[in-house]
């Protein structure tokens, strides 16, 4: 099971574009599409889930491609869950997944089969008779999640599925999502670093419609090694004035002393120390230098 991207270009009547010729290729298990808002993300989401038809280029699922002809083909293929979703405020969690699910056509039985078995994988069992409305984000966000999963889709794509969770409820959704991709393959977009850090090795990063990088996230990691420093700075005035200068990724009080982690072609002409590379240093490193690596098949 996998997706071909290729060539792929979607631009807008007021001739702005959204993704200009891009090329990926996402393998089975999860893969992380990393980008700031207004990178594309969600244009080539739509592209994918066929709700939007590209200007130019090709996509391919299981050789199968992407035309109207075999749009219904496609969407039997596939589960969304996208970063906004309008879940019947008034109805229970059972009926509106009910409702959802013959909505997609799945026969009463399986889609009942279905909703208790994703509703225990989710912790969701117990709140089944509570309606929409009552529920935290968190729990919107895995009845979301059940009913991008009660066609048994064999590729999920995931839009911003942690926005607005606090720390517990995104560790569950991100936990959820390794669990799901053991099956299936799971395109997991988002802006947030740290959850494609505790999902998975393999990843693309977009800017302005284009893919800077695509492939192992250790080798991400080493395009930047050499180009992150650490520092000290005496006070606030003078981080400030290293923040104009150089990309900063962190700044952390530490024993009474401000640490700043620098991004830099070159040494910083202060005293500094090279440091160890991580996912958000080295998404800050590509995002801005823009090097010209290769989008590797994967």
């Amino acid at each position: 099971m996998g997706m071909k991207i290729e060539d792929l270009t979607v631009t807008f009547k007021n001739h702005v574009t959204a993704i200009d010729h891009a090329n990926l290729e996402i393998p089975k298990g999860i893969f992380g599409l990393l980008g700031e808002n207004g990178a594309g993300k969600t244009t080539l989401m739509r592209v994918l889930t066929t709700v939007l038809s590209p200007a130019g280029g090709t996509v391919t699922i299981d050789g199968i491609r992407y035309n109207e002809e075999n749009y219904e083909k496609i969407r039997k293929k596939i589960g969304y869950l996208p970063q906004e979703i309008d879940l019947y405020p008034s109805l229970t969690v059972q009926e509106c997944l009910e409702y959802m699910g013959a909505l997609s056509g799945i026969s009463k039985q399986a889609c009942k089969e279905r909703i208790d078995c994703y509703l225990a994988k989710t912790s969701l069992s117990e709140h089944r008779r509570k309606k929409i409305k009552q529920l935290s984000g968190g729990m919107k966000r895995r009845v979301g999640l059940i009913q991008a999963l009660l066609n048994e889709p064999e590729f999920l794509i995931v839009d911003e599925p942690t926005t607005g969770l606090d720390p517990e409820e995104r560790i569950r959704i991100r936990n959820l999502l390794v669990d799901f991709s053991e099956e299936r393959t799971v395109l997991f977009s988002t802006h947030v670093v740290e959850d494609l850090t505790a999902t998975c090795d393999r990843l693309a990063v977009m800017k302005k419609g284009k893919f800077l990088y695509a492939g192992n996230m250790k080798e991400l990691l080493a395009q930047a090694e050499g180009h992150v420093w650490v520092c000290k700075a005496a006070d606030e005035t003078m981080a400030r004035k290293l923040e104009r200068e150089y990309h900063v990724s962190s700044k952390q009080y530490m024993g009474g002393e401000l640490r700043i982690k620098l991004i830099s072609e070159r040494p910083p002409q202060i005293e500094c120390l090279p440091c160890e590379t991580t996912l958000e240093d080295a998404y800050i490193y590509i995002t801005n230098s823009e090097p010209q690596a290769s989008v590797t098949d994967l």
